[in-house]
């Protein structure tokens, strides 16, 4: 048979769904376009080179305004921890909107203190992570930590990692050291960035055996030449989220961590992707390596999708910023709160750190039989389901895949899944779905991405 007359591969079939999303009235996708270009700012990013415009959205799917059907395998930028609309959380947070939508911090109310106890309650024992405050976003998260820890230590220097991601305010971005996410704009002084210990790409890799203790120096040494020998923080993320799901080699933040105490700083476990049980093995992140933080900020998957974020740390240095008055007129507001309190009662309830242990690995084994089939696949990591897959061009020189990246972003669009994509080339396939997505629907994200790299641009 000649090749022009090879047979296509058909579509993988889509796992079966028995909702029905509502039919769709509204402007259509082109006006929308139209409208987001002359109205809203040119900063904002659309994801594919033929925009899609998302309606509605059912536990791991989503839908377009035609009514097609999507398996969410971003959720939403690991924003939806439990599934879009899930019934209980729906069910809390209209019961909430019904009663009252806004209420201050300056007046009592139920929801955030209760919210404040669960929260305590899901972090290890005798660690002192127990009084928490409430905000809207992970960069304001990362902007309070910060400011804890200055004021707790009377210094000034915070150290970061290469390749990380904090958010988009102005210190935010200054943390954020992912250089398509910098911005020139004044972060002020004393931000530093250390070596990312990327067990991949780094200068030391896999196959070192001391790769953690070299990259811990690395800490060190910033210390010593960079900063008066005194820090206020170190902060980075257990994976790198934005950055291509870098997973930290172990023992690497146990070295780091003595470092950085050792020098009077305090340590910051950035959890706006990595927490609330998407590791499996472990609710947080930094449980992985075997480590306590002294302050750890949370968004994204804390509120199933919500403006909710917090900062959890221990007493004494909550207490610092009680030394002024400070505010947040919308942070702990009961709408977010009884989402916030739905999503922890469903994440404990219905097991689903236990889910994405079992669900995650499966993925991960049928991500792994995919690196065997496709040279194209430089490496699979991640714990649970948070995992990222690295294209490159070929395993010896490692050379980033970009280009074939975006391509196959697409080419999964095309056949109804959508995945995310990221690390300094842009070369990593970011997956991290809903955590109720099956092990069915897994298979069928694994069918897609085979068919996608398969093909030839």
């Amino acid at each position: 048979m000649s090749a022009s007359a090879a047979k296509v591969p058909s579509r993988p079939t889509m796992p079966t769904c028995a909702f029905v999303p509502q039919p769709y009235s509204g402007p259509s996708r082109q006006e929308v376009l139209s409208m987001r270009r002359e109205f809203l700012t040119p900063a904002l990013l659309t994801y594919y080179r033929d925009p899609i415009m998302i309606v509605q959205g059912h536990m791991q799917w989503l839908f377009d305004e035609t009514g097609r059907r999507y398996l969410d395998a971003l959720a939403g930028i690991v924003t939806v921890s439990v599934g879009h609309c899930h019934p209980k959380v729906l069910e809390a947070v209209q019961a909430q909107n019904a009663l009252l939508q806004h209420a201050t911090t300056i007046y009592l109310h139920p929801q955030g203190a209760l919210f404040a106890k669960r929260l305590a309650g899901t972090m290890p024992a005798s660690s002192g992570l127990s009084v928490t405050y409430f905000v809207n976003s992970g960069s304001e998260a990362n902007d309070l930590a910060l400011l804890m820890a200055r004021l707790k230590t009377g210094a000034w220097d915070v150290i970061g990692l290469r390749n990380g991601y904090h958010g988009m305010s102005a210190t935010a971005m200054g943390l954020t050291a992912l250089q398509s996410w910098r911005h020139s704009v004044p972060t002020g002084f004393g931000l530093h960035h250390a070596r990312l210990p990327d067990l991949y790409r780094g200068p030391f890799r896999e196959d070192d055996p001391h790769a953690a203790a070299k990259y811990a120096d690395d800490v060190a040494d910033l210390i010593r030449h960079c900063t008066p020998g005194k820090v206020a923080a170190f902060i980075a993320e257990p994976i790198q989220g934005v950055g291509g799901t870098v997973e930290l080699p172990p023992g690497y933040l146990k070295a780091v961590y003595e470092i950085v105490r050792a020098a009077g700083g305090l340590c910051i476990c950035d959890e706006v992707q990595t927490g609330f049980g998407r590791m499996g093995e472990h609710f947080w992140g930094f449980e992985c390596h075997g480590v306590t933080p002294d302050i750890v900020t949370m968004a994204k998957g804390i509120g199933n999708g919500a403006p909710l974020a917090a900062v959890t740390t221990r007493a004494d240095i909550a207490a610092s910023l009680a030394q002024r008055l400070h505010f947040n007129t919308y942070g702990g507001n009961p709408v977010s709160m009884a989402q916030g309190l739905a999503t922890l009662d469903v994440i404990l309830g219905e097991r689903i750190q236990d889910r994405a242990h079992e669900v995650g690995g499966h993925l991960k084994r049928g991500l792994s039989a995919l690196q065997k089939r496709h040279s194209s696949v430089g490496d699979v990591r991640g714990r649970g389901l948070m995992l990222g897959v690295e294209l490159v061009e070929d395993r010896v020189s490692r050379k980033p895949a970009t280009a074939q990246t975006a391509e196959v972003v697409e080419r999964c669009r095309e056949m109804g899944v959508l995945v995310g994509k990221g690390g300094l080339y842009g070369n990593v396939l970011r997956i991290k779905p809903p955590m109720c997505i099956t092990r069915e629907d897994c298979d069928f994200l694994c069918a897609v991405l085979d068919q996608a790299l398969s093909a030839r641009s």
